[in-house]
């Protein structure tokens, strides 16, 4: 399975369509499966930007939901955070997709010429440029202090 690697920075069109980059196509047509859309775009919870999904990564980040009692507060809330401002999408045979304005709004992207697609492993965000060389920036910089907790072998040790 591929991942999403990168951050490639193309243009919106007369029309408001912007190209995904071709790698980036390639790794959610691999994950595609049969009867889904390629992908899913929802704005970020906590950040400007727009996130997007491989259909069945969506599906995954979506299954805690179903531990939840479906008449609850917190089902509705969530339910509705995930759901609400989500947009399935398949680009057309070139490759473009028409961001939805209320996406664009969120990542201030309404003024911008250029649309930066920002590789994240197994998703991706698109950003206004500028924000997404901030980001990285900041990213780089807090990631000097992340410890990765070290893997627990079976039997709830830590490995050595």
């Amino acid at each position: 399975m591929g991942v999403f690697l990168g951050t490639h920075e193309n243009r919106f069109d007369a029309k408001g369509r912007v190209s995904i980059p071709a790698g980036f196509r390639s790794v959610l047509r691999a994950q595609q499966t049969e009867d889904n859309t390629l992908m899913i775009l929802r704005p970020s919870h906590t950040l400007p930007c727009v996130e997007a999904w491989p259909a069945a990564a969506f599906a995954r980040l979506t299954e805690p939901l179903d531990r939840l009692d479906m008449f609850s507060e917190e089902h509705d809330d969530l339910a509705a955070a995930l759901y609400a401002d989500a947009y399935p999408l398949d680009p057309d045979r070139e490759g473009r997709i028409i961001i939805p304005d209320i996406l664009r709004d969120h990542a201030r992207l309404t003024d911008s010429p250029l649309v930066a697609f920002m590789g994240l492993g197994r998703t991706f965000q698109i950003w206004e440029p500028e924000a997404a060389r901030q980001r990285r920036a900041e990213a780089r910089q807090r990631s000097r202090t992340v410890t990765i907790p070290a893997a627990r072998a079976e039997g709830g040790h830590t490995a050595q």
